[in-house]
């Protein structure tokens, strides 16, 4: 394929201004939807073929999270587009000030595979909401998922959004273009490498990122709750979300009733045989296989594998140290290790001790232990007696710090970060301060003085 003219194209049709009005951008979210609901079924078919993600699970993570978005967006979007009023000091009257979202222009959006479908719409709508076109590279990981999206907008406007497939070798190249801004989600190790493509052009880019999220379980919680939100966060989709709680860091006054209460939610959700339930498989052959090496000798529940049908099963890991393989790096699948800790100080140098994660969790019913836990550490985002939602709400940000990335989205923060905020200040010509003009001399200097103690 030949990106540089794919690019030109796209180009070109975002300097015809047909992007911007807010009728075009209706329009095209629209569209999107309208793709999404007549095609739901082919989406599920290859969201199976590719994770055995079941129907259910594929409407209420990826379908219809997608619709809900979109949907979201067709509401606020006047509202978004709007110029944002901006108070104007006293020295700059008579005069305004106001802020206009406006659309970068040509953004790549590059997806990764373990919700190959969300993933890729999700930065979609956010561009296209914005009023920028867009080129979208799913993950050839997630085959069928890509093959199914490249053909599903093949009956769209091509102008405004074009697909592009290929691995290692295609998407290299593509990044060797020069883009208005990319929106990359996907592990820290490619998310460097997006990074230091987009660097030389000095393109913009959000990287959506992954990394170890802890939850940290205070004895003082509600234990069949906690359980049954751990369970459901950590072994949704097999494990493989970004935001799963990756360990878990818990009072030793309480470890084993919470393994306990763990385990029977494991047989409440995926039953005595998880591999005959609704629990996704690993990815693919190379992920299992890192998968299944991460598990060591101290399983005290689950462990068992099927490499031919890609199924690890759920399983609980005590006695881990921050030394064992399955703590050096993001796990991203079935399997959750457990520490113990006797001080929330200790928990807290625990999580210091490791790169900054995307999402961090916290148990509790007091509310001394939820702060000093949220004022003590840094992540991308925080829930509280909770697992995941956080990051399906669009009236809050979902974005990493540090190594789990930088930039955000959802709902308006989306639409905000794939447009340029432009400040905008006008000035009559009725009223000047002539102090401003050189030649400077001590009256007009202590006046400018003056004026500049009041720009608040």
């Amino acid at each position: 394929m030949n990106y540089s003219a794919l690019i030109d194209r796209q180009r070109a049709y975002f300097k015809s201004n047909q992007t911007r009005s807010l009728k075009a951008r209706k329009q095209a979210l629209t569209d999107l939807k309208k793709l999404i609901l007549e095609h739901q079924t082919a989406i599920e078919t290859a969201l199976f073929n590719d994770l055995k993600k079941h129907k259910e699970e594929a409407y209420v993570t990826e379908i219809g999270t997608c619709i809900a978005e979109i949907d979201f967006a067709l509401k606020h979007l006047k509202g978004w587009m709007s110029p944002r009023k901006a108070h104007t000091p006293l020295m700059y009257f008579p005069g305004k000030s106001y802020m206009l979202a406006q659309p970068y222009g040509v953004t790549l959006v590059m997806a990764s595979w373990n919700y190959p479908f969300k993933l890729i719409v999700g930065p979609l709508i956010a561009a296209l909401a914005a009023g920028n076109t867009a080129i979208l590279k799913p993950s050839e990981i997630s085959a069928h998922t890509s093959k199914l999206i490249a053909k599903l907008f093949e009956s769209f406007n091509q102008d405004l959004v074009s697909v592009v497939q290929g691995g290692v070798e295609q998407t290299t190249e593509l990044l060797k273009e020069k883009f208005d801004y990319i929106f990359f989600t996907g592990s820290t190790m490619v998310g460097k490498i997006i990074h230091k493509a987009a660097a030389q052009h000095l393109t913009p880019c959000t990287l959506e990122l992954g990394g170890k999220s802890p939850a940290i379980v205070d004895q003082h919680t509600n234990l069949k709750v906690t359980a049954k939100r751990l369970v459901w966060g950590k072994f949704l989709n097999a494990g493989q979300t970004c935001v799963a709680p990756d360990y878990i860091l818990v009072h030793h006054n309480i470890k084993e009733a919470l393994i306990n209460a763990i385990k029977d939610e494991i047989i409440n959700f995926y039953s005595e045989n998880p591999q005959s339930s609704s629990l996704p498989r690993i990815i693919s052959d190379k992920h299992f296989r890192r998968v299944q090496g991460l598990i060591d000798g101290k399983i005290v529940f689950g462990g068992q594998t099927d490499a031919k049908d890609r199924y690890i099963a759920p399983t609980l890991i005590d006695g881990v140290t921050l030394n064992d393989k399955i703590m050096q790096e993001e796990i991203f699948g079935p399997l959750l290790p457990f520490i113990t800790f006797k001080d929330v100080s200790k928990a807290i140098e625990i999580i210091n001790s490791m790169a900054k994660p995307l999402s961090l969790y916290v148990f509790s019913k007091q509310k001394s232990f939820i702060e000093k836990i949220i004022a003590n550490t840094s992540s991308g985002g925080v829930c509280v007696n909770e697992t995941i939602m956080h990051m399906t709400s669009a009236y809050l940000p979902f974005g990493g710090v540090g190594s789990s990335g930088f930039g955000a989205y959802n709902g308006k923060f989306g639409f905000d970060t794939l447009s340029h905020l432009k400040p905008v200040m006008k000035r009559s010509f009725l009223f000047d301060i002539p102090q401003k003009y050189p030649p400077i001399n001590k009256s007009k200097f202590n006046f400018l003085k003056f004026a500049l103690k009041r720009l608040s």
